[in-house]
């Protein structure tokens, strides 16, 4: 039922009020007082949240509806309300025909593996704890989860002088406008109206996606530019030049910026090679987590990690939150840029290397998956099987995984030059393709 960030799919097909008012009667099942519920502009999150909010009170748990807010906001409010949990009613950066349901708890971290079989349990079990007729739950609204998100950040952040411009997508960001001013930024602001039907571009802030944004950054005298998907857990940013940042970029420049000597960054196993190099210069160290900013988070609650993030977007201080928080990382950029320069020359310096991937569409992947983790691991003792296979190489790596939502399996190799990069590719794929017979 839970993917690797919570529950999405089609409106009325995968995600429903029934279902919402299930997982509602469940989480109000387990020992929860209070919860808080937001949601993202997707019309349909205005009937899954009543209903997600009917089950918590037929189950004698109270209910906190800020209302339209940011995922990050949503998760940080449990605190600031004495909550014990929090759900986000959105899809994130899916297209407008989805929504999903994402569980919270007070640290700001996902709900984990177990809470999410726990639910999934009670779910499919229906053995909901209702309560008395005089019993249940009360729901409040709290108008100012938006107000206390923009002051924290303000907070934890330097002030900026800078011009920026915030590409809200449509979607839940505007916290990011509005902390950047506060920051004394010069802010401007495109797609800023909510609309869950995303008219002005695609929720998921891809370069492809982020078109418009790049093209007026480079014709004005901009700093930077911020995108944001659907709920603002996703940050991705553009340079002064209008040239589109990669992931693995923002990643390598936030864990320099972060990680010291003996500190460790998290991050998934299709990282770029690039983290671990740049680290390696200021004796820092890596670990590797499954695909998913759920499993980075998890990894980021042991002491020796400091910073955590995946190159889709997901970026997690956790001395602030164990939610991926894009509003967080929009004005820690703009701290860095305001301190140390141009963001093109920043991601200059640390530069990139070629990666190959591919898709491979397949009737079984379970199976496939089976028998490619078995034959390379005859080859390869030391490869990595925490998501997929992942071997690590002299001149470079190669991962092979199974999507987790679609009939896939997933290439992703890398080398510091383009030679090297496809020989280890060829190699990964001669792999898939003889064990896909």
């Amino acid at each position: 039922m839970f993917g690797t960030s919570g529950i999405r799919g089609p409106v009325g097909e995968v995600v429903t009020s029934e279902l919402a008012l299930s997982i509602g009667r469940a989480l109000g099942t387990t020992d929860v007082e209070s919860v808080v519920i937001g949601r993202d502009p997707r019309e349909s999150g205005r009937f899954l949240a009543d209903a997600f909010s009917a089950g918590l009170r037929e189950c004698g748990t109270d209910v906190v509806d800020i209302g339209l807010a940011a995922t990050p906001t949503v998760a940080r409010s449990i605190t600031w309300q004495d909550a014990d949990a929090g759900v986000s009613i959105t899809a994130s950066h899916n297209p407008p025909t989805d929504n999903g349901i994402k569980l919270w708890n007070p640290s700001g971290q996902a709900f984990d593996t177990n809470q999410r079989a726990e639910i999934t349990k009670l779910v499919e079990e229906k053995t909901f704890d209702l309560a008395r007729w005089d019993e249940t739950g009360e729901e409040t609204q709290w108008t100012g989860a938006h107000a206390k998100h923009v002051e924290i950040l303000s907070e934890a952040v330097s002030s900026a002088n800078l011009t920026v411009v915030v590409d809200v997508g449509n979607g839940a960001g505007q916290v990011t406008a509005d902390a950047l001013f506060k920051l004394g930024c010069d802010v401007e602001t495109l797609n800023a109206q909510p609309d869950g039907r995303f008219p002005a571009r695609p929720s998921e802030p891809t370069a492809e996606n982020c078109r418009s944004l790049c093209e007026h950054v480079a014709a004005t005298n901009a700093d930077l530019g911020i995108a944001h998907d659907g709920d603002a857990d996703r940050m991705m940013a553009v340079d002064e030049h209008g040239d589109f940042l990669s992931g693995d970029v923002l990643l390598t420049l936030f864990a320099r910026q972060r990680a010291g000597k003996g500190e460790t960054i998290a991050t998934p196993v299709d990282t770029s090679l690039i983290v671990e190099d740049v680290l390696a210069e200021q004796g820092a160290d890596v670990v590797r987590t499954q695909v998913g900013d759920v499993y980075v988070a998890e990894r980021a609650t042991e002491p020796d990690v400091v910073f955590g993030g995946e190159q889709s977007g997901a970026w997690i201080w956790p001395d602030q939150t164990l939610c991926p928080d894009g509003s967080l990382a929009a004005c820690r950029l703009a701290e860095l840029v305001a301190r140390n320069g141009p963001l093109s020359e920043l991601t200059t310096e640390i530069g990139e290397y070629p990666i190959r991937r591919k898709n491979v569409e397949v009737a079984d992947k379970v199976s496939l998956m089976e028998r490619l983790a078995d034959a390379v691991t005859d080859r390869y003792a030391d490869a990595n099987t925490i998501d997929g296979v992942r071997v690590s190489l002299d001149d470079g790596w190669f991962l092979i995984r199974a999507s987790g939502t679609e009939p896939l399996v997933r290439i992703a190799a890398e080398a510091r030059d383009p030679d090297a990069a496809d020989a280890v590719f060829e190699m990964a794929d001669e792999f898939v393709a003889e064990h896909a017979e």
